[in-house]
């Protein structure tokens, strides 16, 4: 089965997006056994991404290393011990205090974390992310850090959204992206696009998406191990 959905969704994104930059597909391994993300990995699947930094902590050793490391659910500052050094892109960064501690940890380490800047774009509450206005401030101030380097932008779509406004968040998304990435020339993914509405953002800009159910299947939420 994941061969079968993996191939569909390369021939999908083999032309790339409606600008036609190439998509990098993140398979989005919450709750997917080791097993599974290594069975994903065998049928080409390059790029993983992580929900939660106890459940990296605990499968990462566990994955081939063949695959590139993404972190893409909400963080705390206490787990980044879990991720840094060990990830190359943290996607879910809506914070000077979280970049702070991303820097600070990494300085440790020695290395250079990448990021994403999260956005919240349709002000949920219960979502993580930055609003619109506050994005330029944040921006300005990860820039003088330390070993960090923002390489573009996130955003979650509302789950409840129809195709039209959909589309014409994923637009938005995109021309923020555009103005930033003018100021900021390091800035190279937008992650936008999910099993639910993933080929709506390839329409409207993403380059990057993050697909879980739509690889795997539906989510076991027993053991993981």
């Amino acid at each position: 089965m994941i061969k079968e959905n993996l191939d569909k969704i390369f021939k999908e994104i083999e032309n790339g997006n409606n600008l036609g930059e190439k998509i990098t597909l993140v398979g989005a391994t919450k709750t997917q056994t080791a097993d599974a993300i290594n069975q994903a990995i065998a049928c080409g699947l390059t790029d993983i991404g992580e929900n939660k930094a106890q459940e990296f902590r605990d499968k990462n050793d566990l994955v081939s290393p063949n695959a590139v490391r993404h972190f893409i659910g909400r963080l705390q500052t206490n787990k980044l011990k879990y991720l840094i050094g060990k990830v190359y892109l943290i996607q879910s960064v809506d914070s000077f205090e979280l970049a702070n501690e991303i820097s600070k940890k990494s300085v440790e380490k020695n290395v250079t974390t990448n990021v994403l800047i999260e956005m919240n774009l349709a002000g949920e509450e219960n979502k993580g992310g930055v609003k619109k206005e506050e994005l330029s401030d944040l921006l300005c101030k990860i820039s003088k850090l330390s070993n960090v380097k923002v390489l573009g932008l996130m955003t979650v779509a509302p789950a409840f959204y129809d195709e039209k406004s959909l589309a014409d968040l994923f637009k938005q998304a995109r021309n923020i992206y555009d103005d930033y990435k003018k100021i900021y020339p390091d800035f190279k993914y937008l992650s936008m696009g999910m099993s639910g509405d993933y080929k709506i953002a390839i329409e409207n800009g993403s380059n990057m998406i993050r697909l879980g159910t739509k690889i795997f299947g539906a989510r076991n939420y027993g053991d993981i191990k």
